[in-house]
């Protein structure tokens, strides 16, 4: 039995994956992340809930970008049952808005000018300025990588690389945040108009999940119907429900009939159902745009199932 020296793709180290402008950008990310995990981890501090996301989000990115850069490198991507160019197109969109959350929420919550209180002093003070030095710079490298990797006007690419794809991930990103502001006092229970904004978001955000998800896996085949046509429908859909929430939310939240139309003077910051209540109705709209320029999007691309 005899053996080749070379296999056959070429050589099983792929040095494209690390010396490419994307994989550069890669690299750049795992430097980045590591540096901001652990400025914060030794004397950066991450207390409550705002510290306890931002180490989250910075693991989590840091995590799945070991995975991509080891995958790509090794070429063992070909040997996952997903669609490797959906997944890292979703996975650098959801990584670019985790970092840049945690690039703002980091700074606003942990970081000062001036030195802190002993033991902690300008130490601690230097640690949390930095780390949020290379948060930021760690945005900025996810972000590059969604630069580099859109689809153009005419280009063949993966779905998720779109700007419709893309505008996927956003949808579900901004959804969470709706989500969030709804189980934090924001009393949607109150009247059946709110339970059905609160059952708009749901719906939206399951469906926009589902798509992503098809799209990864390499499932989109198997509808039974072309996808970028339920794509345009589904949209289309959840716009008129994003709509009718849009009207609704507002109204019996805001209007004199139904609850405060300025923010109370005895609310608690932190803690004011009002405050909760304009989060959703701002991320609402948000969202209402997204869903439009998605489907605006959608009229103009055209599906490819093998990528």
């Amino acid at each position: 039995m005899g053996s080749t020296m070379e296999p056959p793709g070429g050589g099983y180290l792929h040095l494209g994956a690390v010396t490419s402008p994307v994989g550069t950008a890669r690299v750049l990310q795992l430097a980045f992340g590591c540096t901001t995990f652990s400025l914060v981890a030794h004397r950066g501090s991450f207390n409550g809930v705002q510290g306890t996301f931002c180490m989250a989000a910075w693991g989590f990115c840091f995590a799945l970008s070991v995975l991509v850069v080891a995958c790509e490198f090794t070429r063992l991507h070909s040997c996952l049952r997903l669609s490797w160019g959906n997944f890292t197109a979703a996975f650098a969109m959801l990584a670019t808005l985790l970092s840049a959350t945690a690039a703002v929420i980091y700074p606003l919550y942990f970081t000062q000018l001036e030195c802190l209180p002993e033991p902690a002093g300008c130490t601690a003070r230097d640690f949390r300025l930095a780390a949020s030095v290379f948060a930021g710079l760690l945005f900025l490298a996810y972000a590059t990588e969604v630069a580099l990797t859109r689809a153009r006007p005419g280009q063949v690419a993966s779905y998720m690389a779109t700007v419709s794809g893309l505008l996927k991930i956003v949808q579900a990103f901004v959804a969470c945040i709706i989500f969030g502001a709804l189980v934090h006092d924001s009393r949607y229970g109150r009247y059946v108009a709110t339970q059905w904004c609160v059952a708009v978001y749901s719906l939206c955000f399951l469906a926009t999940v589902a798509v992503v998800a098809l799209s990864v896996m390499g499932h989109t085949g198997g509808l039974g119907c072309p996808f970028d046509r339920v794509v345009v429908v589904y949209t289309f859909l959840a716009v008129l429900l994003y709509l009718s929430a849009a009207v609704i939310w507002p109204v019996f939240c805001f209007d004199p009939k139904y609850g405060e139309p300025g923010r109370p003077p005895d609310c608690l910051r932190g803690s004011c159902t009002w405050d909760s209540q304009l989060v959703v109705a701002t991320f609402t709209y948000v969202n209402l745009l997204l869903y439009v320029a998605d489907l605006a999007y959608s009229q103009r691309i055209r599906f490819v199932p093998t990528l």
